[in-house]
Order: C-alpha cells, then structure tokens, then sequence
C-alpha cells in the first residue's frame, strides 16, 4: 500500500512467477532495487497443481525433454544389439519410475527459485494476484488474509494454460492436458491425443516410444506455422514408428464406461460419417489460452486483444498503461517460447533501471519441436518466405542424408532432411533454415547465430563441416529445389 508520503511498497512488482518473470524479478535485484513476484498456480481441472516456476519447468519444456529423452533410450536400447550389447528385448518400461524421476527434479527446480529468489532479496507471494488499479493488485494469503501490494512499475508474466473444448461433452470431466501429464503416478496406458499443435505430437511422440498405444486425432494440418514440407516429415516418420493417426477428425463427446475406460465419438470430415473408440486417457492438446481472466486488467485500465485475450503491447513490452509491461505468452504476437519471456524479460528491466535502451529483436529465432525425430528450424519457412519475396526469388537448397549411427544400427533414415531457404540473388542472404533429424537443437542453435549475423549461402558452404556428423550435412548442400533434381542422399564421406 502507498502511505501517507505516497511511497510505494516496491519499485517492481512482477505478476507471474515463470521462466520471464522470475528473470526480470531476478535481474532488477541485482541492480538495486526493491522487488517482488507474486505466483499463483489454479489447480487444473482434472486437480493437478505444481510450485514456483511456470509452465516450462512444471508442465513443459523440462519434463517433456526429460520424458522425450526416456523414449529415445528406448531406441538406443533397440539399437544396441547391432553394436554387440547382449540386451534381451523386449525391455519393458516402467511409468512410475520415469515419473517419479521426473517429477523429483521439477520439484527440485522449485525449491532452486525460491532460494534464488531469498538470496537476491526479492519477497516473494503465493497469492492470486488482480489489479485494483493501476499501481496496486490484491490477493489472499493462505490464512484468507488479504494482501495489498503496490509498485512503480507491474510486469505481468502469467503466460497461458491449456484451452480445453468444453463444447464436447465430457471433455473437461474425463479429458487431461499436457497440465497434468507429467504428473500422473500410473501409465496413461492407451491413449488419444487430440490436436495438431507441436505439444500434441511431442506428447504422442513419447508416449509411443515408451511403448503405449497412442493415436492423434487431426482436424486439419499439423504443426501450423511451421514449414508444412517438414512438418508433412515428421508425420511420415510418427507414422512409420507407432503412432496412429485420424486426419480429418473431430470429437463430439466423450463417455466413461462402466469398465473405466473412455469412450470417444468423432466424426470424420472427409466421409461425414460417426465412429467410436476406446482409450484409457483423452489428452487435449488443442492450444492454450492467455492467464488473463482474473487479473482485472480493466481496473489497471490494461488493454486486450478482443479475439485472443492476450495483452497488447509496444516494441518496448509496454502496455496501454505506460508504466505497467508485459512479456511472454501472455503477450499478443509473439512466439510463445522461454527463452524469448526470458530475454524480453532481462532486455525490459535493464531498460526501466539500468540505463539500456536495447529492444528486443523476435527475428530469427531458433526453436525446436521434440518429437521422435527432432525439427529444428530458424528464420522463415518455405512458404513464409515466398509470400514475403515472391516465388522468383527465392531459393531452396536441400538434401536427405543418412546420420552415420543409424547405418549399423539399420534404422531408417529416410525423414532424415534438412533445408535452407535463400534470397535467390546473389550472396543469397539465408532466410531460414530447417533440419529434421537427431539432436536437431543442438545442430539449430550452432547455426542461429550465423542466420541472426545475416549469413549468406555463401558464406555458409566456405564454413568447414566437423566430420561425420549431422549437422554437417547443412555446409554441403548443393542441390536446390528449383532445378527439378531429386535430393541428394548424404552421408559418411557423401
């Protein structure tokens, strides 16, 4: 509360205690001043609830490696034989010890920020925060005790939550979200994962290659705003290694039968006819939606975008409220990923108290889907590009290879890819670039900082490829797409 001078309790108050607002909470600390963060976790609807972080530590990024990585051990382990480890197969998995794992390094990340947050003096509330005007939100303790906090400056950091269809009947009684899958104690066992967003083929990805019977239900592309040619690519490959897939299908009611088991009706669009199946878990995975709701935006006189709900800002990460900012997935326009909050977030504070004026830049930035075969990609796609240049000057280099520990291993290689997208006139600015294979990450990053640097075609077949790895397929790519020629195939001294 402000008091009688008009002094207000903290020079920063950060709405939203996840990957962004943690990093601003942390890094106006280390430059003096007074700081606090306020967090709050609603229970989903099927009763999950989780602590200090956000949605990347808790319910995303770090779980969805760790469990994306216990899948790809389960392909090393089929591998070995061929590289004479005498594994007797099958080997079975067991859930409640991967999850048991899992949820004790999220909980170790939990008690990490909250002892960061003590050692750089930032007070910390478990509180559900709304505004109560522009300077001041309100919450209720633990004791139902409510609490006032002012500030100078708000930044609201509450990201979003998983939209759930509750116009199908019984979607929100028997269906879960990619907010509670990482914190079942027993196996989904079989299960539908409806939706086409990258969290819908990252969950199925795993879940098929701990060996559960899993199936995704599409009603229209998948990965959209991705390069729909890989993205056709790595459904190819789900495809060959397990997952089922209904295209074209939409759900209309879930039922729980007496046995347990779940009950789904969908209709399929191309022939307009009904049908059923069973599964023993429903997982929605159909976007998410901004945690806006009860923050009483209006009272602080905070504007919205009428269709999606998301905070509408300037370059600057400033709202309709001068003094009162916004950073992450809360935020219209943006790409929802961590390390944008975080950066935003860091860029933003050094701004309002340490004397930078430096934007951030959401050009070319690098991300990575984590399903069975990893996309990794940077700049725009193939389709982003044309629209922007126009088909005549644009140029795509491309080749398929064949990573070298598949060959004795005999995996298939084939949705083993990787593309560039060029401005067509000489040097051949890169536009983007998009690689789909193992440790697609690893091989992405490397390569952002080149395409952020303004790397041409040119510059990029002088750049010497470190032998034989993956991601030296991108300095030998010779072939463009223009000239009608199949891809090459790559590979050890190829």
């Amino acid at each position: 509360m402000e008091d009688q001078a008009g002094q207000r309790d903290y020079d920063l108050l950060v709405v939203g205690g996840g990957s962004g607002g943690l990093a601003c909470a942390k890094e106006a600390a280390q430059l003096g001043r007074k700081v606090a963060v306020v967090d709050y976790v609603e229970p989903s609807p099927q009763g999950t609830r989780w602590g200090l972080g956000g949605t990347c530590v808790n319910v995303g990024c770090i779980p969805k490696k760790l469990m994306h990585q216990a899948a790809l051990l389960g392909g090393l382990i089929q591998d070995a034989p061929n590289y004479g480890w005498e594994v007797a197969q099958p080997v079975p998995h067991d859930w409640r010890k991967m999850a048991e794992a899992v949820q004790n390094h999220v909980k170790s990340l939990n008690w990490g920020h909250r002892v960061q947050l003590q050692d750089r003096k930032v007070k910390y509330f478990n509180i559900k925060a709304s505004f109560v005007d522009e300077h001041t939100v309100c919450g209720v303790a633990k004791g139902g005790k409510e609490i006032l906090l002012s500030a100078d400056h708000i930044i609201i950091a509450t990201g979003g939550r998983p939209r759930y269809p509750t116009h199908i009947e019984g979607a929100l009684e028997y269906g879960i979200t990619s907010d509670d899958i990482f914190w079942l104690k027993e196996s989904p066992g079989k299960t539908l994962v409806v939706g086409a967003s990258y969290v819908a083929l990252e969950c199925a990805g795993f879940l098929t290659g701990i060996g559960l019977d899993t199936t995704i239900m599409m009603r229209s592309i998948p990965l959209r705003g991705f390069d729909q040619q890989m993205s056709s690519m790595v459904i190819e490959h789900m495809a060959s290694h397990g997952t089922r897939f209904l295209r074209g299908c939409a759900p209309s009611r879930v039922r729980r039968l007496p046995d347990g088991q779940l009950q789904v009706t969908w209709e399929d669009s191309t022939t307009g006819k009904e049908d059923t199946g069973t599964f023993d878990t429903v997982l929605w995975a159909i976007g998410r939606v901004p945690d806006t709701r009860s923050l009483n935006l209006e009272k602080a006189g905070v504007d919205t975008s009428p269709d999606t709900q998301k905070i509408l800002v300037d370059s600057r990460e400033a709202t309709s409220v001068p003094h009162i900012y916004a950073i992450g997935d809360v935020v219209e326009g943006r790409p929802e990923l961590t390390p944008i909050a975080i950066m935003a977030g860091r860029l933003l504070v050094q701004r309002l108290f340490g004397g930078s004026s430096d934007l951030m830049d959401y050009d070319n930035v690098p991300t990575t889907v984590f399903t069975p075969l990893e996309y990794g990609c940077v700049g725009l796609s193939e389709e982003e590009a044309v629209a922007r240049h126009g088909q005549e000057h644009v140029e795509v280099y491309h080749a398929h290879y064949k990573p070298l520990e598949f060959t004795v291993a005999g995996r298939d290689a084939s949705q083993c890819y990787v593309k560039m997208v060029c401005l067509r006139e000489p040097p051949q600015l890169v536009l983007g670039l998009h690689f789909l294979g193992p440790n697609a990450g690893e091989v992405t990053q490397g390569f952002a900082l080149g395409i952020k640097c303004g790397a041409s075609y040119a510059q990029v077949m002088r750049t010497v490829g470190i032998h034989p790895t993956c991601s030296e397929e991108v300095v030998k790519l010779r072939i463009s797409k223009r000239s009608g020629l199949d891809p090459t195939v790559t590979g050890c001294c190829g």
